[in-house]
């Protein structure tokens, strides 16, 4: 938590060598939280790479309190929940109820082991709010509380989403089958 109190501070600054360790330390947890939200690799990296650019021109009137870690994650979300809703726009305007079939390119084949295709999967399956909790628990740690502030709904009920959360993933990947 210092190392990231003292790399806000070097951004607020003008740092570009803060910017630069800030983008390596948090890229791969922020594209992994997208890509859990999405399930979308290339959507998910422009979310990244909007919101990475988005914070380097915040440097002058950036202001996060918090975990360096919890605002990203935050940013991430909501640029997700844009994205979405603009995919829902589209489709809307488009008419066209065809089923959107998620892209693996070849890199990807190669590099993901066939638990983390399940894994993924399973996630993919959770309601979205249930996903959403347990991504940004697990993958960006934010606390309860504050993605209780982020859904705009109670602790209890942010609870009570991570708890069915876990216990679908758990489920889905011991191979039972839900009643």
């Amino acid at each position: 938590m210092f190392e990231d109190d003292v790399l806000k501070w070097k951004f607020k600054r003008g740092s570009d060598e803060a910017l630069t360790l800030i983008y390596e330390k948090y890229l791969d947890s922020m594209l992994t939280l997208a890509m859990g939200l999405l399930n979308d690799a290339s959507a998910a990296q422009d979310v990244v790479q909007d919101v990475f650019v988005s914070f380097a021109q915040s440097r002058h009137n950036f202001r996060a309190r918090g975990s360096l870690s919890g605002y990203l994650a935050t940013s991430v979300v909501n640029r997700v929940r844009d994205h979405q809703r603009r995919q829902r726009r589209r489709a809307g305007r488009a008419a066209d109820d065809r089923v959107r079939a998620e892209p693996v390119g070849p890199e990807q084949a190669v590099i993901l082991s066939e638990q983390a295709k399940l894994l993924t999967q399973a996630v993919a399956a959770l309601p979205e709010e249930q996903r959403e909790v347990v991504l940004l628990r697990l993958k960006a740690d934010m606390k309860f509380r504050d993605i209780a502030k982020l859904q705009e709904t109670s602790v209890n009920t942010v609870l009570s989403r991570y708890r069915y959360g876990l216990e679908k993933l758990r489920s889905t990947l011991d191979g039972e089958v839900e009643k």
